[in-house]
C-alpha cells in the first residue's frame, strides 16, 4: 500500500515519481476524463445550464486505472496544474473516484522541484469550487455559441464552418487588417544614403537636410529629384559639421508571463505560440521552469536571493545592484503565481541536458531574460555625428557601451560604433546613392502581434492564446503567408462581416472583454456562474432565432461582378464555394440551380487572388483553360488545368500537380513531359505490393501488404485492414497479416 499522486500529464508523472521516490504511486489522468458530449450540447438549458459529462470512450481505460489506483492507496492527493483547467481536471478526477470535493486533498505547486512538492503535501487543500465554476462556466459558454451559431452558419454560408466566442474576435482582428492594408495607399518615395569612412572605420549616413531645412519622409518623391541629389554630391569633400553625444539608460526588461513569452519567442526564435507552448510545458513538465500559464510578474524571494548570489559569483559584484520586484499590471490577472522563470538559476542552458534543441533555446531565452531582470540598467553613450557637403546635410548615429549591465546576459539588438570624429574633420565618402522606397501598409499579425493586440483588448487568458491561433488556422480561417504572419481566407472575410452586422456582441471586444472578466469574478468568488451565463444565453438566442429567419443565403454569400467578358459578352462574377473563392461566366438561375441545369462555366481563383480584390483582367485568362501544353513522346494530349487542390497538368489518366515555382499558364512541354513522367513511376511504385503472402484461405484471393493513400495496409482483395504504426510494413508475415485482417473483421462485425 502506498500513497496514490494524480496528475494530469505522463511526463510530470514521470518526472515526480523520481522526485518522491519509495512510497508513493505516481500516475496521470491523461488531461480531462470526462467532458460534455461530443454528439450533444450536453447543457440542460432549462435548468439552470446543468451539464452533462461523459467519460470518452479512449479515456474508460484510464478511469479504470484510476479506480484501481485509488483502491489500494492510503491515501490520494489530486495534484493537477493551479489554474481553473487543473482545478477543473481535478474535479472530475475527484468525481469518478468518488470523492467529496469538500474533503479531497488537492495540492497545488508551481514548479516541480523536490522543496516545492514536499512543501505542498505538508499541506493539502481541498478544491477551490469557485476556479472549477469558472472553467465550467467557460465551456458551457462555448459549447452555446459554438452549437447554436456554428448550424447558423451551415445554413447560410456553408456546411462544416464552425463560430467559438474567443476565435471570432481573433479572426475578426485578422479580418479588419487585412482591409486596412487593402485600403492603403502605396506611395513611392526615395533616401539619399551614404557609406563614410574615417581612420578605416566605415559607417552609414543618411541625407537629413538640405539647405538647413529637414528632409521629410516623403518630400523625395521620383527618381528624377534623387538623381539630382547625387549628381550635385559627385565628387565633393563631406566635413563634420557638429558631434552630440548624450548619456542615455537601458533597463532591463521585465519577467516573462504567458503573452510576452509568446511574444518574444515568436520575434527571437520564430517559434508559433502552439509550438512555444508546447515546449514550454515539457520545461514545465520536467522541472526546469515554472508553470508557464501565468499572467504574474512576481517572482519568490528565494529564487531572487539565489539569483543575486549567482550574479555576483559569475559576473561580479558591480552587476548584482540588490532585488528588483516587479508589479502585475494585467487587468484580468488570473489566479498566477509567479513569472515564468528558471527553477534553479545555477542550472544555465549550457548545462541543460536534453537532446531537444527547442528545449535548449527556449530554456536559453527563460533563463537569460530572468536573469537580466535582476541586473543593473545598461550605460550607453548615444552619438550623432552631422556630416555637411555644400547644401546638404548627412546624419549618422550611432552608440558605444559604457557599462553592459543586463546586456551582458539579454540583449536585443547590436550596437552601431562610430569611429572618434570632432568638428571639422574630414570624411571620405566611398558610395552616395538614392535609394528607392515606398510605403507599407500596415503588416499582417504575427503569432507575437495578434497575442499581443488580444492581451491589450483584455481578449482571452494565458491559456487561451495558443489554442486560439491554433484553431483558427485549423478551420480555415486563416493562413500563414510566406513570412508566417496571419493571413485570413475569404471564407473569413464572408463569417466576420456576418458576425459584426448581425451578432455584434459575439465579435466586439470591449463585450467580449467584459466577459472574460465575469469568469474572472466567479474565480474569485464574486460572481454566480448561472445568472452570469443567462444574462449572455437569453439575448443572444432570441436574436439567433430572429437572425436565422430573416437572413437568406443570398444576402451573405452575394457574387460580386467584376465586368464583361470580352468574347461572350456575359458577366463576369465571383463567389465562394466550398472549395474557395472561383470566378463565373454569367449568372446561374435560381430556377436552374435547383433543378442543377444549364450552370455556368466556372474556374477556382489562383492562389494568392482573393474575392474582395482580384481584378477582371487576373480573372480572364482562367476562363482559357484548359490549356494544351504539349504531348507526350507517344502523342497523349498534355493539358493544364486548374482543380478544387490547384493547378495540375493531365495526360491520359496521368495527374501531377504543378510545383509553386511553375504556373498553369507558364509550363511548358518539357517541364510537363518531366513531371508527368514522375507522377506515373510513383504511382506505379504505389501499387506494387509490399509483400506477397501467399492465397487468404477466406477470400481465396492474394494476401497483399500493401502502401495506400493513408499508409500500409493489409488486403485480401475484399477487405482492407491498415497495418498499426508501430509495425513496419516490411515485417509483416503471413500470420501476422491474418491477425490483422481478422481484427478488423471482428471490429465490423461488432
Amino acid at each position: 500500500m502506498s500513497k496514490l499522486l494524480i496528475v494530469e500529464s505522463p511526463t510530470k508523472a514521470k518526472t515526480i515519481k523520481k522526485i518522491l521516490g519509495k512510497g508513493y504511486t505516481v500516475i496521470s489522468s491523461f488531461g480531462h476524463i470526462r467532458d460534455l458530449p461530443k454528439k450533444d450540447m450536453g447543457v440542460d438549458i432549462e435548468h439552470s445550464f446543468e451539464p452533462t459529462y461523459v467519460v470518452p470512450e479512449d479515456k474508460k481505460p484510464k478511469v479504470t486505472a484510476l479506480k484501481k489506483a485509488a483502491k489500494d492507496a492510503t491515501e490520494i492527493y489530486l495534484a493537477t496544474d493551479g489554474d481553473r483547467e487543473g482545478e477543473a481536471i481535478a474535479w472530475h478526477i475527484a468525481h469518478v473516484l468518488k470523492q467529496d470535493p469538500k474533503k479531497a486533498k488537492r495540492i497545488v505547486f508551481h514548479e516541480i522541484t523536490k522543496s516545492a512538492i514536499e512543501k505542498a503535501l505538508e499541506k493539502p487543500d481541498h478544491l477551490k469550487m469557485d476556479l472549477v465554476e469558472a472553467q465550467q462556466a467557460r465551456r458551457i459558454l462555448d459549447r452555446l455559441v459554438g452549437y447554436e451559431l456554428s448550424p447558423f452558419l451551415w445554413k447560410k454560408v456553408r456546411r462544416g464552418l464552425s463560430a467559438g466566442r474567443v476565435q471570432s474576435v481573433a479572426t475578426r482582428l485578422i479580418v479588419e487588417r487585412e482591409r486596412e492594408r487593402q485600403a492603403f495607399n502605396i506611395e513611392e518615395y526615395w533616401t539619399i544614403e551614404g557609406l563614410f569612412e574615417k581612420d578605416k572605420q566605415e559607417f552609414p549616413g543618411k541625407l537629413t537636410k538640405i539647405k538647413g531645412k529637414k528632409v521629410q519622409k516623403l518630400q523625395i518623391q521620383t527618381e528624377e529629384e534623387a538623381k539630382k541629389i547625387t549628381k550635385a554630391l559627385k565628387g565633393v569633400e563631406f566635413t563634420v559639421e557638429s558631434v552630440d553625444q548624450k548619456h542615455a539608460k537601458k533597463s532591463p526588461p521585465k519577467p516573462l508571463t504567458t503573452s510576452l513569452l509568446q511574444q518574444e519567442a515568436n520575434n527571437k526564435l520564430g517559434f508559433g505560440a502552439k509550438r512555444t507552448m508546447t515546449v514550454a510545458q515539457k520545461l514545465y513538465e520536467t522541472g526546469k521552469i515554472t508553470y508557464m500559464r501565468t499572467d504574474s510578474m512576481n517572482l519568490a524571494d528565494s529564487f531572487l536571493k539565489d539569483t543575486q548570489a549567482y550574479i555576483s559569483t559569475t559576473f561580479g559584484a558591480d552587476y548584482a545592484k540588490g532585488i528588483q520586484t516587479y508589479t502585475t499590471k494585467s487587468k484580468g490577472a488570473q489566479e498566477a503565481h509567479e513569472a515564468i522563470r528558471p527553477t534553479d538559476v545555477t542550472v544555465t542552458p549550457d548545462d541543460l541536458k536534453t537532446a531537444d534543441a527547442g528545449m535548449k533555446k527556449l530554456y536559453k531565452l527563460i533563463w537569460s531574460r530572468t536573469v537580466a531582470t535582476q541586473m543593473p540598467p545598461a550605460k550607453l553613450e548615444r552619438t550623432g555625428i552631422n556630416l555637411n557637403a555644400k547644401d546638404y546635410t548627412f546624419r549618422a548615429n550611432g552608440s558605444t557601451i559604457v557599462f553592459d549591465g543586463y546586456m551582458k546576459v539579454y540583449r536585443s539588438t547590436k550596437e552601431k560604433i562610430l569611429p572618434e570624429c570632432k568638428e571639422g574633420d574630414k570624411v571620405k565618402d566611398k558610395t552616395v546613392e538614392a535609394k528607392q522606397h515606398f510605403t507599407e501598409p500596415p503588416a499582417r499579425y504575427s503569432d507575437a502581434t495578434l497575442v499581443k493586440v488580444m492581451e491589450e483588448h483584455g481578449i482571452g487568458r494565458p491559456s487561451t492564446y495558443a489554442p486560439t491561433i491554433h484553431t483558427i488556422i485549423n478551420r480555415g480561417y486563416v493562413e500563414r503567408d510566406d513570412n508566417k504572419k496571419l493571413e485570413p481566407t475569404d471564407i473569413a472575410c464572408i463569417v466576420s462581416d456576418l458576425l459584426v452586422e448581425h451578432f455584434p456582441n459575439i465579435v466586439n471586444y470591449e463585450f467580449t472583454a467584459n466577459m472574460e472578466q465575469t469568469l474572472d469574478h466567479v474565480a474569485h468568488g464574486k460572481t454566480d456562474w448561472v445568472p452570469a451565463l443567462n444574462d449572455f444565453y437569453k439575448p443572444f438566442h432570441k436574436n439567433l432565432e430572429k437572425k436565422t429567419k430573416d437572413i437568406s443565403r443570398e444576402d451573405v454569400l452575394k457574387d460580386r461582378e467584376l465586368g464583361k467578358d470580352p468574347i461572350t459578352k456575359l458577366p463576369i462574377v465571383v463567389r465562394v464555394g466550398r472549395f474557395g473563392p472561383y470566378a463565373q461566366l454569367g449568372h446561374w438561375s435560381e430556377e436552374d440551380r435547383k433543378e442543377k441545369i444549364n450552370k455556368p462555366k466556372s474556374v477556382s481563383l489562383l492562389d494568392g487572388m482573393h474575392f474582395e480584390t482580384c481584378t477582371l483582367e487576373e480573372v480572364l485568362p482562367l476562363f482559357e483553360l484548359p490549356r494544351e501544353v504539349g504531348k507526350m513522346p507517344d502523342g497523349t494530349v498534355i493539358t493544364a488545368q486548374l482543380g478544387p487542390y490547384g493547378p495540375y497538368i493531365k495526360a491520359g489518366k496521368i495527374n501531377a500537380s504543378i510545383p509553386e515555382e511553375l504556373t498553369v499558364f507558364t509550363v511548358n512541354e518539357p517541364e510537363a513531359i518531366k513531371l508527368i513522367k514522375e507522377a506515373d513511376k510513383q504511382k506505379k511504385e504505389a501499387a506494387k505490393p509490399i509483400a506477397e503472402l501467399g492465397e487468404d484461405p477466406n477470400s481465396k484471393e492474394p494476401l497483399l501488404v500493401k502502401n495506400g493513400r493513408f499508409g500500409p495496409y493489409v488486403t485480401n482483395g475484399k477487405l482492407n485492414a491498415s497495418i498499426p504504426k508501430k509495425i513496419d510494413p516490411t515485417t509483416v508475415d503471413r500470420k501476422l497479416a491474418l491477425e490483422i485482417l481478422e481484427k478488423k473483421r471482428a471490429k465490423k462485425k461488432k
